[in-house]
């Protein structure tokens, strides 16, 4: 003891990695969702939309939109001191989906980005993960300037499971968009320990 205070110091605790991916349509928030958060400067494959896309890129509803990922958005934030999230931000469109099989390769869940004026753009990255048995929760971003519907009109037009949660945010942001993580995290584990329960002898 040196002047009444340990010399200790907090003994190295070695933080758990997690996986989650950012899936949803074209131009709904998935970038910017992972730029919020990141605490290291994200990796962004984007490129500039050009006129040889128009025919494929539908722009009805982000007509203001210039960019689109290629590949993948990536980002990191730890939750806790023992915990951090590795976030892979999928491809919107359809083109790209060839991806979408490597990204979830290890990933302990998902978010899945839903915008209320595009709402059927949900309805295949919401598909993928239910047939992979990948846990996800809906985060729905909320823009400006789009109507807002009540939580459970939009669980009933995506035809959501019970047990997936439906969550309101702001991609843009960070506060809004950690209680989107941590639901995803919690919900993973839950179904994970459920899992390990019925497997059990």
């Amino acid at each position: 003891m040196a002047f009444g205070r340990s010399s200790r110091k907090k003994p190295y605790v070695e933080p758990v990695t997690l996986k989650i991916l950012v899936a949803g349509g074209f131009g709904v928030g998935k970038t910017t969702l992972v730029g919020a958060v990141s605490e290291i400067r994200p990796l962004r494959t984007e490129e500039i939309l050009s006129e040889a896309g128009r025919p494929v890129d539908d722009l009805h509803g982000v007509e203001t939109k210039t960019t689109t990922t290629v590949a993948m958005d990536f980002g990191r934030i730890t939750l806790r001191e023992d915990l951090v999230l590795y976030l892979f931000g999928t491809p919107g469109q359809d083109r790209f989906w060839f991806l979408w099989d490597e990204l979830a390769q290890g990933a302990l869940g998902a978010v899945v980005l839903a915008d209320t004026r595009r709402l059927e753009d949900s309805f295949a990255a919401i598909d993928y993960f239910e047939r992979r048995g990948i846990p996800f929760t809906v985060a729905v971003n909320c823009f400006e300037g789009a109507r807002r519907f009540p939580a459970e009109s939009v669980r009933g037009a995506l035809d959501l499971d019970p047990e997936v949660e439906l969550l309101m945010c702001d991609a843009r942001d960070r506060e809004s968009v950690k209680n989107v993580l941590v639901a995803v995290v919690e919900h993973a584990l839950v179904l994970a320990d459920r899992t390990h329960a019925t497997a059990a002898p």
